[in-house]
Order: C-alpha cells, then structure tokens, then sequence
C-alpha cells in the first residue's frame, strides 16, 4: 500500500491555521502521528528521507509538551519534508486521494434540496411517523433542526489507550476488534466484543442489544466512547458509544458528543445521525442576520459556525464562543423587538398629556398617616413627568411587598379623575382587588367626605368639585349591581374602577379611559393587557410588580417600559427572621407556632399542591389541612385556601381569617399574592426547596406587616443541591434584589419571570443571568435604533427579515 501522505499533510495544514493550539485531530497530534508513524515507517523507501523522518520523530517526540514557537519551526520543518511524495514512497508512486479525515472544521456544503424553512419531511430518510414524534418536540421545519440545540454534551474527545484508562469515568479509545459474538444470559440476547490496540486488550458488552454483533465485524477498526467497570482486575466498556473509525467525521465517540430532549420513539444516535446530516446540509444555509460592523465589534463567530459547533463542537472553546453568539442573537433581537414597541406606542398614537395640580397632590399626601420615603416621591414625580407630556406614559414600577406601590398608583389615578377622565386598576385575583378597593377607600376617606358606600362603590365629596365615585367590578358582583356598574362605567359616572380580568370583558366600555395600572402585572399575558389598554384611546399607562428584577433585565424583558423602583422601604419595616427546619425538628416548628397563637398572633401554612402527588413528593393542603386540624392542633382554628375554590369560597375564608376568626391557614400558593393580614407572624412554608427565591420572598412578605416580631420557618425534607441552595440563601437574605440576582443564576429562561407569558419570543438558548451578553446585546440594539430605527439600510435588511419572523408570529400588541 503507497504511502498515505496527503492526509498527514492536510492535518498539519490545519493545525498550522489553528495556530498550534493541538486542536487539528482529535486526541491530539502526538497520537494520531504515532498511530501514523507506526502504520507508515515501514512504507518509506528511501533511507535519506528515513533518517530525516526519525529526526522530526524521535522517541522522545512530544508536541504537546512543545511551545508553540517551537511547534511552528517543527511544522515547517515537516511539511518541507513532505513536499515531494514521490521521493518519500518506495515506488515512486503518488500519495493516493486521502480519505476523510477527522479534523474538525466547517463542512463543505452538500446539495441542497429543500429551504431551511420547509417541513423536516422533505429531508431524505425522514418519515411522516418520525417527523410526528419531532412534532411533539415543537420541531416541524429544517429550521427548527437546526434551533434545536443539544442539553449539553459528554466529553469523549480525549482518546486513550487501553492501558491507560481508567474506572468510572467517560473515556474514549481507538481499537481493533478481535472477536464479536452474541451471548445468551437472563433469557436475552446481548452482544460481547474483544478488541485492542498495542498498550493491551479490554471486553465490551452491549446488554439486551444483539444487533451491535451484526453491524461490528473483526479486524473492523473503531472509536468507542464510554464508562468503563473492573471486573476480575480487568475493563470492560458496559454499552459503550461506538462508530467505525472510517464513517467520515465522528458523531457519537471522540469528541463532545450532543445529548437532546428527547420523546417517546425518538432515541439518541438517531437524533444526533440525523442533525448532523441536517447541520451539514443546511447551516450553510441560514443567512448571516448580524450587520458585519456589530460581528467585528463583538468579537462574534459567524452564525452558520456557531450553529454547527452548538450541535458538534470541535471544543470547549469552540462550543463557548457558539453559544455567546447564539444567545447575543436572541437578546439582540428581543431588545431591538421591545424597542419598535415602546416607539409604537409612543409615537404613532398621541397621548393626551394630564394638567399635574400639584395643589391637590400635596393635600392627598398631607392625609396619609405616614410621610412618603424618599423612592416613593421620586416615583411619583417621575409618573407625574410623563403624564404631562402629549406622549402616552409606559411605564414599569417595581417595589418590594410593603414598599408602598399603591400609594403611588393611587396619586396617578387622582391626577387622571382630576383631568375629566376615568382610572383603572386591574389586579390578578379578586382578593387583591377588593383590598385595593378598601385600602384607596379608607385613604380617599382621609381626604374627603364618604357620601356613601357599598360592597361594590364608594362616593366621597370635598377632594373634587363633583363628587368621586370609586367602584369595584369582579366576577363576585352579580346581577343588577354589575348592570349597573357598567352603565355608570359607560355613562362617566364612576371615575375610578378596581377589578379582575371582569375589566377586559367586552360588554365593559369607559366614557374616557385615560391611565391604566396593572398590579402584579407578570399575572397577565400581553393580550388581557392589551385589551385594557384598548378601552380607551391610547391612555397611559402604569404596570407595577412586587417580583424584583434586576434592572439590565427588567430593561430587556420590558424595554418597551420605562423603568421606575421604589428601593426603600417605609421606616420601622422589620425583619422577618427566616430559619430553615430539618424534619427532626419539624415538632419545634409547630410548637413555636402553637405559642405565637396563643399570644394571640396568626399563622400560613404553605403547601404546594391541593392532591396529593407522588411525583413531588410535597403535601397537598386539603391532606395536610385535615392532619393538622385532628393531630397537630386540635385546639386551634384552621382554614384552608385553595385555587379550586370558587370566588366567594376564597373570599368567604379570607374575610373569616382577616376577622381573626381563624388561628391558621392552611394555603396553596395562591395566598403569594395579594393577601394583607397584619396579626399574622408565622409563615410555614412545607417543602420550601420546590419554591424559587422570588416566590419565597413573595411568600415571606405575606407577614410582617404589623407590629409584632414575625417568623418564617422554611420546612424541607431532603433537598437538592439546588434546593438546599436556595434555602441558605433565603435564610440570610432579605433584600428581594438581592435574591432575585441569584434566582436568576439558579433558575431556567422561562420559570424566573413569566417570559411565556410576556409576548416575547421563547429563548431557546439564553439565560436571563447571562447579563454581560445581555448588557452587550442592548447596547448595540441602543446603537442599531438610534441610527437606523426602521432597519431600512442594505446592511441591515437580513435583520429585519429575521425580527419579523421572530416577532410576527406573536398575537397582539408590541406590550
């Protein structure tokens, strides 16, 4: 056989263009040229060339171990020799054609038969069956392929010899095979193989598996890739990846090897067979979306590269600097999304600007039986900034439990009834919204005179010329009250209305809508807001959350808001201290509640689902309500809260629990928002390990709202690293921002803060705590916007394609 060189050459060349960073071939240059040395000193004639092939490849050769200036002089040095192939083979015989070769680089593109946009059934060896069971996946198009990136990949890359592996771990070998048979055990069939290279022999066996013995022959020369066991003092792979050394680049052994979600029917080696032959088809295909000034800038890897090195990357490196330009691309286009939004918004509606009478907002705070903090009055005056301007206000509020929201929300409603026209303030739960109803009928009660007042309205005189008329519209009104409520809503005759999603139904009409304020606005999805919004024409408006955001996210997520944060809480908020208890100390626990009720406190106790469920493994509230009422504390008062329950069962044990008719509420989460008790102390939180940060902050605010020490105890059985995470964080952190920081850092894209319900595009590859791209990714769409808004120009036309598709695919308005 004539002596393969053009293949050596190839590699060499290759590593030259990579810098000698060893990353041409994988295992490492040193053992693919000792493989070829082996294969090939015997194959050179000529005894000159010989000695000079033994003189760049002594024994004690070591490229690895070699600096990379040295490594440029020994490459030279070679690839000079290999100039002539003639004079290097016996024969004088050209090199023969070289076959693949194992060097990971950017394929060369196939033919290609069908756009990246077509269903995957028009991709060769894809059946309707299989293109069903990608379905259930959400993958339907060749794009989609192509998008559907791996979970994360094994490390098979670093080939070993037989000698040198070792028990445990994943590892990797070239070998041949000796002998391949199936054997009998169990009453199955399985596949046992004996295979080698020079440093020793090792067994592999492929249980239940007899097809392996059919598909692998001996002398056949392969990779394997897997865990290996000791048994009687010698290795044995136990169902080990394999692939025959010669099938062209390698998918399932000797390198980072993808491992994907998966559904019934579908099983790895198909699915990573079939997206490499997708990738190295059609990536070539996707267009370039990024202007070459940002890729330059940013130091980005081209998007066909990292599509491809996502899936099959060559490295570690490699797979980094893929997923860095992957997750710029979606944050990029998010930002520049939310930014077309808020200019939307903004510029193609006029706004109708609010006459601030700052008269009456200094005697509505000289009511209030607390002075403002020094956030809240920023805020106000922030709000009041943009309700004068002729441009509709879109603005996002954050602040803590407690941090006094309403109060600001309450002066923004009172500007609007002032200007002749009506305020709304939607809240998530009927529990929330009559709280807010009583809690601004009590302050407009400071302000003015209560005229009358029912369950569902309030009119107070002396705070306008005209009386206010304050109203509450929830599924729990019925009849000819609601009726009536309608009317005067339509009529003008109520100038501020509180509800529930009753608010957006269609028979609800407004004389003059003009400021809408949502609460816990992550609640609701973009179209339930929209569709308040569009009560009126182009009011402005007030979205307010208690979940605290980081700000880089918050002006990502909601880019198309401006942003204000009441940082401060009132003075005299105390610290609820926070203790997580073990199950041994679970009798601790409760007897330390039983004495903070008979001080004559109240307590929650949180469990996480109403059934029962084996899966969770946590206590369902109508199970544990039960246990706790007969054996735990018989003496006491319990009630139990449930999302099943209908609007006046909440309301009915809320009013019973607020009455201290009842020492201990037994709840689902839906206590998180919007329930104000202020002689509860205790917060019991069963299987607290199952709750994000942000939740159990949410549940920890629930108490400490009046003057009595308050507790959290925070029960957990056996929790995760992560769970156990958590808890050591709540326990020692009361800062909300703070907390979410590390939520962010423990949490996935969609479960930290509604992005599925936000009306912005799914991330598939982002993070939200991957804030230094998402800092970069909006500072260039800030950049991109200020000078090209429209995306009009010849460099930025790929972009506006590809936004478009991202982004019209989503129902509604931009917010």
């Amino acid at each position: 056989m004539p002596l393969d060189t053009l293949r050596l050459r190839q590699i060499l060349e290759q590593e030259k263009k990579l810098g000698y960073t060893d990353k041409a071939v994988f295992g490492g240059l040193d053992l693919f040229l000792s493989n070829w040395w082996m294969q090939s000193s015997t194959k050179i004639g000529n005894s000159s060339v010989l000695k000079q092939f033994k003189k760049l490849l002594p024994p004690t050769f070591s490229y690895v171990s070699t600096t990379p200036e040295k490594r440029k002089v020994w490459m030279e040095s070679f690839l000079k020799l290999l100039e002539n192939p003639q004079k290097v083979t016996a024969s004088g015989d050209a090199a023969p054609a070289a076959p693949r070769t194992r060097i990971i680089a950017p394929n060369t593109p196939h033919v290609v038969t069908a756009s990246i946009a077509a269903p995957i059934s028009s991709v060769n060896g894809i059946a309707s069956a299989l293109s069903e069971r990608f379905a259930k996946l959400g993958v339907r198009t060749i794009r989609d392929v192509l998008y559907y990136f791996p979970n994360r990949h094994l490390d098979y890359s670093h080939l070993q010899t037989v000698s040198t592996i070792k028990e445990g771990k994943e590892q990797t070998i070239m070998a041949n095979v000796w002998e391949v048979r199936q054997t009998m055990a169990g009453g199955k069939r399985h596949t046992e193989a004996t295979l080698g290279d020079e440093s020793g022999n090792l067994r592999a066996i492929w249980f239940n598996n007899p097809y392996v013995a059919r598909q692998m022959k001996p002398n056949d020369r392969v990779v394997m890739s897997g865990r290996i066991k000791i048994f009687s003092g010698r290795p044995v792979f136990e169902s080990p990846e394999w692939e025959h050394y010669d099938e062209g680049d390698l998918i399932h052994t000797g390198r980072l090897v993808p491992l994907y979600p998966l559904t019934s029917g579908l099983y790895q080696r198909q699915v990573r067979k079939l997206i490499k032959s997708i990738t190295d088809t059609y990536a070539p295909q996707v267009p370039e979306i990024m202007p070459a000034g940002i890729l330059n800038r940013q130091k980005l890897m081209p998007l066909t590269e990292a599509i491809s090195q996502a899936h099959f990357p060559q490295d570690f490196e490699s797979k980094e600097r893929a997923r860095v330009r992957l997750v710029f691309d979606e944050l990029m286009l998010l930002q520049i999304g939310v930014m077309s939004k808020k200019r939307n918004w903004q510029k193609e509606q006029p706004g109708l600007p609010f006459k601030i009478n700052r008269a009456l907002l200094t005697r509505f705070l000289a009511t209030l039986p607390f002075t403002l903090t020094k956030a809240q009055q920023r805020v106000i005056s922030e709000i009041n900034s943009d309700l004068s301007n002729p441009i509709a206000m879109s603005r996002l509020l954050q602040g803590e439990v407690g941090s006094g929201k309403t109060i600001v929300a309450l002066s923004a409603l009172l500007m609007a009834a002032e200007n002749g026209c009506q305020g709304a303030l939607m809240a998530p739960t009927e529990i929330l919204a009559k709280q807010h109803f009583l809690s601004i009928c009590k302050l407009l009660g400071n302000m003015g005179h209560l005229e009358s007042q029912s369950e569902s309205s309030a009119v107070f005189s002396g705070i306008f010329k005209k009386p206010l008329t304050v109203a509450l519209l929830i599924s729990d009104v019925k009849g000819s009250v609601k009726k009536e409520l309608k009317d005067h809503l339509s009529n003008g005759k109520i100038d501020i209305i509180v509800g529930t999603h009753a608010l957006i139904q269609k028979e609800v009409s407004f004389a003059k809508l003009g400021l809408v304020a949502v609460d816990e606005q992550h609640r609701f999805g973009v179209g339930q807001r929209s569709a308040l919004r569009q009560k009126g024409f182009n009011p402005h408006m007030l979205v307010m959350t208690a979940t605290p955001i980081p700000r880089t996210l918050a002006l990502t997520l909601y880019g198309d808001l401006d942003l204000s944060v009441i940082d401060e809480l009132p003075p005299g908020r105390q610290e609820i201290k926070t203790k997580w208890f073990s199950p041994s100390q679970r009798e601790l626990s409760y007897r330390f509640l039983h004495k903070e009720v008979s001080a004559g406190r109240q307590a929650f106790i949180i469990c996480p689902l109403v059934e029962e469920s084996d899966a969770i493994q946590a206590k369902a509230a109508a199970a544990e309500y039960a246990r706790l009422s007969t054996q735990v504390f018989p003496n006491l008062r319990l009630s139990l809260l449930h999302g099943r329950m209908s609007a006046a069962e909440k309301d009915s044990v809320m009013q019973t629990f607020n009455r201290h008719e009842s020492d201990i509420l037994v709840s689902t989460p839906v206590v998180e928002v919007g329930i104000d008790v202020p002689n509860a102390t205790v917060m019991v939180i069963e299987s607290a390990d199952r709750f994000g940060l942000s939740q159990l902050h949410q549940f920890r605010g629930r108490v400490g709202r009046g003057q009595h020490q308050s507790y959290c105890m925070l029960m957990s059985e056996n929790p995760s690293d992560i769970g156990r995470t958590r808890l050591d964080i709540i326990e020692t952190t009361q800062d909300g921002f703070k907390l979410a920081d590390e939520d962010l850092k423990l949490r996935g894209p969609g479960e930290f803060f509604g992005t599925r319900q936000s009306g912005i595009p799914d991330l598939r590859m982002a993070k939200l705590s991957d804030t230094s791209i998402l800092e970069m990714a909006r500072a260039e769409a800030t950049t991109l916007f200020e000078t090209d808004p429209d995306l009009k120009l010849t460099s930025h036309r790929q972009l506006a394609v590809e936004l478009a598709r991202v982004w019209g695919a989503k129902s509604g308005e931009w917010s």
